[in-house]
């Protein structure tokens, strides 16, 4: 249903990480010199950084006060935004199918629609794989978008204030909590509840004392962090449990209910909320989708260049691109650290092919890994040329941590308004409370 112009049409399907860059810069650099038009496609109104939602969950960080509007990043950007959700592909006539959006009520207010396109770029990210184990889809909350984080942190809250207000003693188990998956997910989620056991209980809800709270990471391999360094993943486990999260390593989970999590060693973890941490694919639309070529992940398979194997107008990136990393005899890492190389490296590579020259390859730069532990610490490795992998802690991982979303913040805003904005938040965070408490 687009309108038919000799301008070259790029779309992009996903205002995650990459998608959102790749779809800003592309706007500044094309979109408003008139050389392409740009428009992204999103399911939601609005954008926060996916490795900050486990903060939003526990009510640590605000995601209304740090959302971004699709609309108004647009407008000022040079690409067009469209709200909805991809569900169909037609690679001859070049379109896209996206399905009807609906109100709060169930009211239909966008009908399905087609876009076609030149180039379509495919930067939908990932979602919770639960491997068919069953009560997972049931009993649990997940953390795939902002609107189930925000899901979770009502939960979490509503638990207390029920827990603090009830005229008998706490039931067993009545606010534990139990994570499946012991990523950096699962792992930074734990740490921002136990900081946020202590908080309630400042503000107000002295009647639950923090030993009444257990909360337990529950991981399939003998270590947590499993794809990361050991020594990485040894640091963090000392660190769980000097704040007293139960660490169960080398289970399985193979059921759950809605009082708990059972493993393949049949032990029974309950708890009143559970998490679902585990592992990801891509969305379950994309396999095999119009016949390109996908993995049992449901990633499309991509060559260095990052277009698909079986067309070359359609490129994807982030999570759901499975992309090589020859040195490593492995895919490219689903981390923030990769969809942002590749925003950066198509927003080159789509202008060599405005221009028709040769398409450059993309090769992942490993620049290392850290996990916060929010206040308590964090750990992580750093890759260098020189020194090669070096451990790190404390306040310098902290600040490197903190600038993976500052790059985030220059590539969609720039240098002024990402400094504006930190000074900003500096002045919210000293009149705020430190947890969200409504």
């Amino acid at each position: 249903m687009n309108d038919k112009t000799n301008k070259h049409r790029i779309v992009i399907v996903g205002g995650g990480a990459g998608g959102l860059e790749l779809a800003t810069r592309l706007g500044r650099k094309l979109g408003r010199r008139g050389r392409a038009d740009i428009t992204l496609v999103d399911a939601s109104r609005t954008h926060i950084w996916k490795p900050l939602l486990h903060e939003v969950a526990a009510g640590t960080f605000d995601s209304y006060e740090n959302q971004l509007e699709y609309l108004a990043q647009g407008a000022k950007n040079g690409f067009h935004f469209r709200l909805g959700r991809m569900e169909g592909l037609d690679r001859e006539k070049k379109e896209i199918q996206v399905a009807p959006t609906y109100s709060s009520d169930g009211e239909e207010i966008i009908p399905q629609r087609t876009f076609g396109y030149d180039t379509l770029v495919i930067a939908v990210g990932s979602v919770s794989n639960d491997f068919g184990i069953p009560g997972v889809k049931q009993h649990c909350l997940f953390l795939d978008t902002k609107t189930q984080a925000e899901q979770f942190q009502t939960r979490l809250l509503e638990s207390y204030i029920h827990a603090h207000a009830q005229n008998r003693p706490l039931e067993l188990s009545q606010l534990d909590v139990v994570i499946a998956g012991g990523g950096a997910t699962g792992i930074e989620l734990a740490a921002q509840l136990h900081k946020v056991s202590r908080l309630f209980r400042a503000y107000g809800l002295e009647t639950i004392t923090p030993n009444a709270i257990q909360i337990s990471i529950v991981e399939a391999a003998e270590r947590i962090l499993p794809g990361l360094p050991e020594r990485l993943s040894q640091a963090t486990h000392a660190e769980l449990n000097r704040l007293g999260i139960d660490v169960i390593t080398g289970q399985r989970v193979t059921e759950v209910t809605d009082q708990g999590v059972r493993t393949d060693s049949d032990q029974f973890i309950p708890a009143a909320i559970r998490v679902w941490a585990a592992g990801i694919k891509a969305p379950d639309f994309l396999q095999d989708i119009a016949g390109l070529e996908t993995n049992r992940g449901n990633q499309l398979v991509v060559r260095p260049t990052l277009q698909t194997t079986r067309d070359d107008a359609i490129f994807a990136l982030g999570d759901c691109a499975a992309c090589p990393w020859p040195e490593k005899d492995s895919l490219v890492p689903p981390r923030a650290q990769a969809a942002h190389q590749q925003a950066s490296h198509l927003y080159r590579v789509l202008q060599q092919r405005l221009n028709g020259e040769p398409l450059s390859e993309y090769h992942y730069r490993d620049y290392g890994s850290l996990v916060s532990l929010g206040r308590y610490s964090t750990v992580g490795n750093l890759m260098g040329n020189l020194t090669g992998s070096v451990m790190v802690e404390g306040f310098i991982a902290r600040m490197v941590y903190l600038s993976l979303y500052k790059l985030h913040q220059l590539a969609l805003f720039g240098f002024y308004r990402t400094t504006m904005l930190s000074i900003s938040h500096l002045f919210r965070a000293s009149v705020h409370p430190e947890i969200k408490l409504h």
